[in-house]
C-alpha cells in the first residue's frame, strides 16, 4: 500500500514537471525562430499561434511523465541495487529513447489529424529528423535537472532545499524541532557474530526499512551516525497524529515482517531502541566544501542521553515528559513514568516516560 502511495506521488510531480519541461521546449523554440518559423518543420505556409501548439506539449508532458515515474519506479525498486550502475544507465537510455520514439510518433499523428497538415512520420522517421534528436537532447538535459532536484530533496529533506536556495540558513535561525534518536540494539554484539561485511549489509537493509516508513510520518533523516539514524520534525509535524510515536512503531512492525528476510541472511531479527525529545535549537548551514545543515543546542544531546537510558530500563522507546505533555497520546499507547532522572552530563534532572502499545 505505501509502495503504492509512493508511486502515485512520483507519478503526480513527474506528470507535472514533464508538462512545465515540454511547454518551455515549445516556447524556447517558438521564440527563437518566430511564429512563422517556428513551425517551418511542420507548416512553412501557414502561421500558426504558440497556443495552438501548448496542448500537444501538454499531451506529450503528460505521456512522458507517466512512462519516466513507471520507468524510474521500476529501477529503483527492482532493478538498480541488483545490477552495476553502468548497465542500469545504459538501459535507461535505451528505454527512454524507444519512449520518445513512441511518445512523438502518437504527437505527431494526432497534429495531423487535428491541424490537417502532412509531418514525416514514416517508418524510421526520427533517425533522419533533426526535431527528434533536438527533443531527445532537452529530454536528457531536463531530465538531469529532474534527478538533481529528487537528489537534493532527498538529501536535505522537504522544505529545506528552498530555505537553503533563498539563504535562511546562512546566519543562525532559531527554531522549535524534534528530534529521535534510533540505535540498533545490541549492535556490537551482533557485529562481532556476525563480521563487519555482513553487519554493514545488515544495516544497510534496516535503514532502507527505515526508508520506506519516513515519509508516512513526515519525518527527515538528519544523519546516519554508524548503527544510529537521527530523525527530525518541525515541532507541529512531529506533535501532529502522534507522528514522531508513529514513525518508531511503523519501523518495528516494518523489521518484524521482513524477520523472514533477516533472519534468513542475518540468523537474527534486528531490533531498534528510540529516544525522543524537543525543543528550540539553533539551525544553520556550515561548511565551504561540503555544505550541510547543523542543528545546535541542548536538544539535541538531551535526546541522545534519553535513548542512552533504554537499555537500563528495559523499555524500547522513551520520550521526555515535556514534550509528551504538548501531544495527547493516542488510546492505543500506554505511558508509564520512569521518574526524574539525572542525564549523564546534565545538572537537572528530567522526567522520562516509556511509550508501549496495548
Amino acid at each position: 500500500m505505501y509502495s503504492f502511495k509512493l508511486f502515485i506521488k512520483q507519478l503526480f510531480f513527474a506528470i507535472i514537471f514533464w508538462v512545465l519541461a515540454f511547454s518551455i521546449f515549445i516556447m524556447i523554440r517558438f521564440i527563437a525562430h518566430g511564429e512563422e518559423q517556428g513551425v517551418s518543420f511542420v507548416n512553412p505556409k501557414n502561421i500558426i499561434p504558440i497556443t495552438e501548439w501548448l496542448h500537444f506539449a501538454i499531451i506529450l508532458g503528460i505521456l512522458v511523465g507517466i512512462f519516466y515515474a513507471i520507468i524510474e519506479f521500476i529501477f529503483e525498486k527492482l532493478i538498480t541495487n541488483n545490477i552495476y550502475l553502468g548497465l542500469s544507465i545504459v538501459l535507461k537510455i535505451a528505454i527512454y529513447i524507444l519512449v520518445l520514439i513512441v511518445s512523438l510518433s502518437f504527437i505527431i499523428a494526432l497534429i495531423e489529424s487535428d491541424m490537417d497538415i502532412n509531418l514525416q512520420n514514416e517508418r524510421g522517421w526520427w533517425k533522419t529528423s533533426s526535431l527528434f534528436w533536438l527533443a531527445t537532447s532537452y529530454f536528457f538535459l531536463a531530465s538531469f535537472i529532474f534527478l538533481f532536484l529528487k537528489l537534493t530533496l532527498e538529501k536535505f529533506g522537504r522544505g529545506v532545499l528552498i530555505n537553503m536556495l533563498i539563504g535562511k540558513y546562512n546566519k543562525p535561525t532559531e527554531e522549535e524541532r524534534i528530534f529521535m534518536f534510533i540505535d540498533l540494539k545490541s549492535s556490537t554484539t551482533i557485529a562481532e557474530a556476525i563480521g563487519h561485511k555482513r553487519y554493514s549489509r545488515l544495516l544497510q537493509d534496516c535503514f532502507f526499512d527505515l526508508n520506506k516508513v519516513l515519509s508516512r510520518f513526515d519525518g527527515d533523516i538528519y544523519q546516519y551516525v554508524g548503527d544510529e539514524a537521527v530523525i527530525t520534525w518541525k515541532l507541529k509535524k512531529g506533535l501532529k497524529n502522534n507522528n514522531c510515536i508513529e514513525l518508531y512503531f511503523a519501523f518495528v512492525k516494518q523489521l518484524k515482517k521482513r524477520s523472514k528476510y533477516y533472519i534468513k541472511n542475518y540468523n537474527l531479527e534486528p531490533f531498534f531502541k528510540a529516544g525522543v525529545h524537543g525543543g528550540e535549537l539553533i539551525i544553520t548551514q556550515v561548511g565551504t566544501v561540503k555544505k550541510e545543515l547543523a542543528f545546535h543546542g541542548d536538544v539535541i544531546n538531551t535526546t541522545a542521553r534519553i535513548q542512552g537510558e533504554c537499555n537500563k530500563y528495559g523499555e524500547s522507546i522513551l520520550i521526555s515528559d515535556e514534550l509528551l505533555d504538548r501531544m495527547p497520546l493516542k488510546p492505543k499507547y500506554t505511558s508509564k513514568s520512569l521518574g526524574n532522572i539525572l542525564l549523564k552530563g546534565k545538572q537537572d534532572v528530567l522526567n522520562i516516560i516509556a511509550i508501549n502499545e496495548k
